[in-house]
């Protein structure tokens, strides 16, 4: 008989980008204090009825209190990974995420990990990294996933650092 697949969690995932082409991540509070690998980048659970998109928009708001933003991209795939022996997160195995690129175009005033706009803080700091590195900075059982991020949105990281332009030829685009 087949093992059966793992039970994995509908998320969604956030790649936020500023304008000098680098992304957001947060510190982890709910990890020992001395544990390396504590960051990550925006990340949470589909509401039953909500749509990837819309989740998206919710979490990164309730983990940072960002709310001023403009759609970059989707990956074209879900990104899944499973919890390593030992970890648990309740009746799920792991997760499958859906990632979006958004473009931050507020102040940095706005982000605010420590009070967000959401229920609790998952986050005790902040900061924007180049996307290359990202994987290096989070848990070894999401470094992967957080490799395959990286490749897909690296296109949009490299037009932010050289000016942008067709990134916010996009956005205009999408206003048009």
């Amino acid at each position: 008989m087949p093992a059966s697949r793992p039970k994995l969690r509908p998320c969604v995932g956030i790649c936020l980008f500023n304008r000098r082409g680098e992304v957001f991540v947060g510190r982890r509070n709910d990890l020992d204090n001395n544990a390396p690998h504590r960051w990550q980048m925006p990340q949470g659970g589909i509401d039953k009825g909500e749509a990837p998109a819309a989740a998206a928009r919710r979490e990164l708001a309730e983990e940072t209190s960002v709310v001023s933003l403009a759609p970059l991209g989707e990956a074209p795939d879900w990104i899944s990974y499973t919890y390593p022996k030992g970890f648990s997160r309740g009746k799920y195995a792991g997760q499958t995420q859906k990632w979006f690129a958004y473009l931050f175009t507020g102040d940095e005033n706005e982000i605010n990990v420590l009070d967000p706009l959401g229920a609790h803080a998952e986050f005790d700091a902040w900061a924007w990294v180049a996307l290359a590195g990202v994987p290096e900075l989070a848990v070894p059982f999401k470094r992967k996933a957080y490799g395959r991020v990286a490749d897909i949105f690296a296109p949009v990281a490299d037009d932010l650092k050289s000016g942008g332009d067709g990134v916010m030829d996009q956005i205009q685009d999408r206003k048009t």
